[in-house]
């Protein structure tokens, strides 16, 4: 009964995320109001607030929640390769995580607007809930894996995290400088000197 019970909440805070992210995406943050969300949701106004203090509080959620799925998702498939420098590793999952972006530019579009280092390492820490770690656990794991110490670590992985974002952007939209698969190695070989960088 008390697994049931918890599963149907998280249903129905999946659906409020989901519903707050479908709408944010067509209607902007500004023009959605808390009825909106759960009008789409299917669920009663008071459920919202059993999860949220109110539209600002689930965006949040919603950028972790998204940041998250997408660094757990290029970890699961991190795992299902042979690669074992952490350099290559960091690569892989920003080249997979760059792919996903390119596919769904809603998200990358609701991701740069609302993004910022804050709520992206409570992303880091916040544990999704079919996940047996939060997204922080993996990268120590990853950290404690590679056989290096490095100085300021999360410096290091905050450098890492803007290069990729912010010069992946414009190519995704807009093709500009150059597309994305232009700009990987370009994007890839300044993520290799920020890590030979930080070598302790």
């Amino acid at each position: 009964m008390g697994a049931k019970t918890e599963q149907n909440k998280q249903q129905k805070r999946t659906a409020l995320l989901n519903s707050a992210f479908s709408l944010f995406s067509i209607k902007g943050l500004q023009k959605t109001s808390v009825s909106d969300i759960v009008e789409e949701a299917g669920v009663a106004k008071g459920t919202f607030y059993l999860y949220f203090r109110d539209k600002n509080d689930i965006r949040n959620k919603l950028i972790s929640h998204k940041a998250s799925q997408l660094f757990l998702a290029a970890w699961e498939e991190l795992n299902r390769t042979d690669l074992v420098s952490f350099e290559e590793q960091i690569l892989f999952m920003a080249d997979y995580i760059l792919d996903c972006l390119n596919q769904d530019k809603s998200l990358l579009t609701f991701l740069s607007k609302h993004l910022s280092w804050g709520v992206f390492k409570n992303s880091l820490t916040e544990q999704e809930s079919n996940a047996p770690d939060s997204v922080y656990d993996l990268f120590v794991q990853m950290l404690e894996n590679s056989g290096h110490v490095f100085r300021d670590p999360e410096i290091m992985i905050y450098l890492i995290v803007e290069t990729v974002s912010g010069s992946s952007y414009n190519p995704i939209l807009y093709g500009q400088p150059a597309s994305l698969e232009e700009m990987k190695p370009h994007i890839f070989e300044l993520v290799r000197h920020i890590i030979k960088e930080h070598y302790a």
